[in-house]
């Protein structure tokens, strides 16, 4: 990420790499959405921020993922190194208000930390030409990007060729809700065996019970069916 900021600074990176997030939800739309799979297929990098993939390649494969890198987790981590080289962010999404409490949060917890800009997700295609002039204009080198799969990664994709200038775009879910509006994580237990789904129906069952309980077995069989580990 050091050298992509540096590039990015240089005027070196024609386009923000884009880097997204892969869990059950998303593996189930990615087969099941041509347009979705087109957009998952043209971003830099994606990685697991679902225990149940980490579980999985655990079972299955011989060299399986570490980790999970839940967004939740990882802003902890970026802002410090913000803090240290100077990277500025800028968060968009969540509903009116809460982007902006997440950035206020996290520049108290990080003296230091420079979020150069904040507003919501809710806003129509037609206004996105001037969000993206407004966040290039920021300054902001680091975009993240929390309005929910499928539309977060549309946009990444759709509008980075708009927003040159910035080293990476990173979507990120529900983070500005955890941050922001202080939405409990799931205890420790159910996140290390792979329930945090389970623990958020729960908080928002009428939201996300039909899209759990409608992907979370297609999931499961494109996972079994289709993964393959590399040599």
């Amino acid at each position: 990420m050091a050298q992509d900021t540096a590039m990015a600074r240089a005027g070196e990176l024609a386009v923000p790499r884009v880097i997204v997030s892969s869990n059950g939800f998303v593996i189930a739309l990615y087969h099941r959405s041509a347009e979705f799979r087109a957009t998952m297929d043209a971003v830099d990098v994606i990685d697991a921020d679902g225990m149940p993939l980490v579980l999985f390649t655990r079972a299955f494969w011989k060299h399986p993922l570490p980790e999970r890198l839940a967004t939740t987790d990882f802003i902890h981590d970026a802002a410090a190194k913000a803090v240290e080289t100077g990277v500025k962010f800028y968060f968009l999404g969540a509903r009116p208000g809460i982007a902006a409490a997440a950035a206020e949060s996290l520049c108290a917890e990080y003296p230091g930390l420079q979020i150069v800009g904040a507003r919501d997700g809710y806003f129509s295609e037609a206004e996105e030409d001037a969000i993206c002039d407004d966040i290039r204009a920021s300054g902001a080198e680091v975009l993240w990007v929390g309005m929910g799969t499928p539309r977060q990664e549309s946009f990444a994709i759709r509008r980075r060729a708009q927003l040159h200038g910035l080293a990476w775009i990173r979507t990120c879910g529900g983070l500005f809700d955890h941050v922001g509006a202080h939405v409990p994580r799931a205890p420790m237990w159910m996140q290390n065996v792979g329930l945090e789904w389970l623990h958020r129906t729960m908080i928002e069952p009428r939201r996300l019970a039909p899209r759990y309980f409608s992907t979370n077995f297609s999931a499961l069989y494109h996972l079994i069916a289709k993964s393959r580990e590399r040599p």
